[in-house]
């Protein structure tokens, strides 16, 4: 029975240091492997799969994203506007549509 408290107590330990799953850096590398994207925000919305998303901001890209903010501090946005509002939730998918015009 001396055994449960150890192994109750190094659980309870690894559960409270364990590290959280967020990225802290989002690098996206082109087809020619330049980097096109660099911040600490996501270029697409992480809702979604992101072979579903990357495609249609950088077509050919890679997303890289890692837990330290290693060269992070000066971003890089080399990407069309449009995908810039969509990382936001202004517009892309599962936003909301455009407003029509009242004639």
């Amino acid at each position: 029975m001396i055994r449960f408290p150890y192994a109750a107590a190094a659980l309870l330990a690894a559960a409270f240091f364990s590290q959280s799953a967020a990225a802290s850096c989002y690098v996206v590398y082109g087809p020619d492997q330049d980097i096109v994207y660099r911040a600490p925000q996501p270029p697409v919305d992480l809702s979604y799969q992101i072979h579903q998303t990357l495609p249609q901001v950088a077509p050919g890209s890679t997303l890289v994203f890692s837990p330290d903010n290693h060269n992070c501090d000066l971003p890089i946005n080399k990407l069309p506007l449009a995908s810039a509002q969509g990382a936001t939730g202004s517009t892309g998918m599962g936003g909301r549509p455009a407003r029509a015009d009242r004639s």
